[in-house]
């Protein structure tokens, strides 16, 4: 069996590239600016790039597409919070606690998530005021706005910073995350596992009827199902959809593609060839390497690049 790709680049449209990198090395300080297949990029210490393609008008960030965001680790949480509310370039976005109108800006500012979710409802919010449930106030998330209406999570606390997730929405997790497993071999984080054997037949899950707190939306979020793969030390985390729309192709959008690295192209072409997956592009040269491009389970569009 082929082994697993690593993640390699998540690719961004942008109109001012270079004002953007800045931006996000000033936020995260180990990244730097660098280009590669003559495009500029942004280099992060775990060998993971984020790469840019100018265009000439506000790249779309609607309607939804699979990709919801990205982010970062960070080794402080609370403080890179209290360095970015000082800083007049960034936005920090509030997250709605479910009680009354109250926000904060990271999660360990209220009650903590339970049952294996990143959230409570208020049904779980209540009790939690109830019995004395207190914030941790160490750790957690937060969310800012960066260039181009992009969302961008930090997280901690972690030992080192580095790029460390691309967060997806899928029209059926689970279903989603055996496409991965199936077609591009990708592994389950530690911890993520379903109990049970995840199959055709069992992954279609109907979406959670409660939605859960904090939550960038101020009427919650839906939090289950989730799943999540990762390639390499970048995981791929997804909720369900969170309304009924239907997701469309990421392609032109602000974030237009991911991107994982390969031994030899070759034999996964013939591979994914043989399994059916939809092709977008046909293997072409990029840069000094050559790479192609097909579409994921929810219309997300991940291209292969060969590094030898």
């Amino acid at each position: 069996m082929l082994p697993a790709p690593g993640f390699h680049h998540l690719h961004l449209n942008s109109l001012d590239p270079d004002t953007a990198i800045p931006f996000y090395v000033g936020r995260f300080p180990t990244s730097k600016k660098t280009s590669w297949g003559g495009l500029p990029a942004l280099a992060c210490p775990n060998d993971v790039l984020v790469l840019f393609t100018k265009v000439s008008s506000p790249p779309p960030t609607s309607p939804q597409t699979a990709i919801w965001h990205f982010g970062w680790h960070v080794t402080d949480t609370r403080s890179s919070r209290d360095v970015y509310m000082r800083d007049s370039r960034v936005t920090l976005l509030p997250l709605y606690t479910g009680d009354g109108d109250d926000e904060v800006f990271i999660s360990s500012d209220t009650w903590p998530g339970t049952g294996g979710v990143l959230g409570r409802t208020k049904s779980q919010i209540a009790e939690a005021k109830t019995t004395g449930v207190q914030p941790t106030r160490s750790g957690g998330f937060g969310y800012m706005t960066g260039p181009d209406d992009a969302l961008v999570e930090y997280a901690g606390n972690h030992p080192a910073e580095r790029f460390n997730h691309v967060h997806f929405f899928h029209e059926d997790p689970l279903c989603a995350q055996l496409w991965y497993q199936r077609h591009l071999h990708a592994n389950v984080p530690a911890g993520r596992a379903p109990s049970l054997p995840v199959t055709e037949a069992t992954c279609h899950v109907p979406r959670g009827p409660d939605r859960t707190f904090p939550a960038l939306d101020r009427a919650g979020m839906l939090r289950t199902p989730s799943a999540a793969v990762v390639f390499g030390d970048v995981a791929f985390p997804c909720y369900m959809r969170q309304d009924d729309q239907p997701l469309v192709s990421t392609r032109g959008h602000l974030y237009d593609h991911i991107a994982l690295s390969v031994a030899d192209l070759d034999a996964w072409t013939a591979k994914l060839r043989a399994d059916g997956v939809r092709f977008l592009h046909e293997p072409y040269r990029l840069g000094d390497t050559r790479a192609m491009m097909i579409e994921g389970p929810s219309r997300e569009a991940i291209e292969l690049v060969e590094i030898g």
